[in-house]
């Protein structure tokens, strides 16, 4: 969540108010996050000193407007040139494409080669369990179930080869962009 706080902050400083308007307008369609989550990582963000105030509206409401610092930059880039972490790769993998265009030409190509790298590894997971499943064997009555965990594996593993070729087809792009 902070990092892609800090990402919309890069594109221009923004009120709490447009920040959750960036989500709706777009992070949303690959990184849920209620109002509430935004407002505590903005809090953690300029705790750390990654974002600042940058101005307040005089009046009754004061509406801060935030800047990312020195100290958010190379936090936000050291994230996104990063191997992508966590369980949700989706997320991981899409939220650095969505920011992409913030690092520098020749940044980006080894950006997708590491997020493909991870899907790599993730489907090799898949597929020994889905070898390792093959061997096992089921309980009559537990067949039914089975046949729709299955299912949901066979998804997973479908899921996972678009992703590899599509992000494998972006990176070639983009190293083919590069020379």
């Amino acid at each position: 969540m902070a990092h892609v706080i800090l990402g919309l902050l890069l594109i221009a400083p923004q009120s709490f108010y447009d920040l959750i308007k960036g989500f709706e307008a777009g992070v949303a369609l690959f990184y849920s996050a209620s109002s509430g989550s935004i407002r505590r990582a903005l809090d953690s963000l300029l705790a750390r000193g990654a974002i600042e105030v940058a101005s307040v509206e005089p009046g009754g409401r004061g509406r801060k407007v935030y800047r990312v610092t020195g100290a958010g930059r190379e936090e936000f880039r050291a994230w996104m040139t990063g191997d992508p972490t966590g369980s949700d790769l989706e997320t991981a993998a899409l939220s650095r494409l969505f920011f992409l265009g913030l690092l520098e030409p020749d940044e980006r190509a080894p950006v997708l080669r590491r997020i493909t790298a991870r899907i790599e590894n993730d489907l090799a997971a898949l597929s020994d369990l889905d070898r390792g499943l093959d061997a096992t064997d089921v309980a009559e009555e537990h067949r039914d179930i089975v046949a729709h965990q299955r299912a949901a594996l066979d998804y997973g593993i479908a899921s996972q080869r678009f992703m590899l070729d599509w992000f494998r087809a972006r990176a070639d792009r983009q190293e083919r962009s590069d020379r």
